[in-house]
């Protein structure tokens, strides 16, 4: 799979390399300059739109990438261009050659997911992750260069809090840049591979395909 470069943003196809198991370098994902502009570390995740996230899911899985974690839930935040709004998601969680993959459907009470969905209902890139620990300052840093701040949200799931940043790069780089801070009561922490792993087969050995709560349809 080639990668091509046209003025400072990226050109793959996503769908294709995660189905042969490939995965673009941090260089082709986000390029050098920008990084190097903005003081940005190493890429951890993927964030991937699609339709389904259920449907993608059992398709990668098919082509031996997971098992995925599936979960949906009432946010306990959701700041989407300074407005307070309500938002029920549905991710699924895996890893891939170092890479955290995230997959992400429209929900409800949102259209950020779906305004990045492709005409063929294939997998879309719509933001790389960077973990972090001082949102504040990165979404000051980038409101300061122009960057728009998309998404501010919080994810709690009992003693863990999961605070992201969604920063608006698309007229740079063609999509969003997240800020992703993981806590566990209160302490910094970095999630892995084996934890995750570890959930997703815990919860197929119970039967369990999916997390559901909040207010689920």
């Amino acid at each position: 799979m080639s990668v091509k470069k046209a003025g400072g943003k990226m050109n793959f196809d996503i769908d294709e390399m995660l189905c042969c198991g490939k995965v673009p370098s941090q260089d082709d994902l986000l390029p050098r300059e920008f990084r190097e502009k903005y003081g940005l570390g190493k890429i951890h995740q993927l964030g991937l739109a699609v339709p389904d996230v259920s449907a993608a899911a059992k398709r990668l899985e098919e082509k031996g990438l997971g098992p995925f974690l599936v979960a949906e839930d009432d946010l306990a935040l959701w700041i989407e261009r300074g407005e307070n709004k309500s938002f029920h998601g549905k991710l699924g969680m895996a890893f891939l050659g170092g890479y955290e993959l995230e997959l992400l459907e429209e929900g409800r009470g949102s259209t950020v997911y779906s305004e990045c969905f492709r005409e063929d209902g294939l997998i879309a890139l719509h933001h790389v992750g960077l973990l972090d620990h001082n949102l504040e300052d990165r979404m000051k840093q980038f409101n300061d260069a122009g960057l728009e701040t998309g998404v501010r949200a919080k994810i709690k799931l009992g003693p863990l809090t999961i605070d992201v940043a969604y920063m608006d790069a698309r007229e740079e780089v063609d999509m969003y840049v997240e800020f992703i801070d993981y806590r566990l009561a209160g302490i910094p922490i970095t999630p892995t591979p084996i934890i995750m792993k570890s959930v997703a087969r815990l919860l197929r050995l119970l039967r369990v395909r999916e997390l559901r709560m909040g207010q689920c349809d």
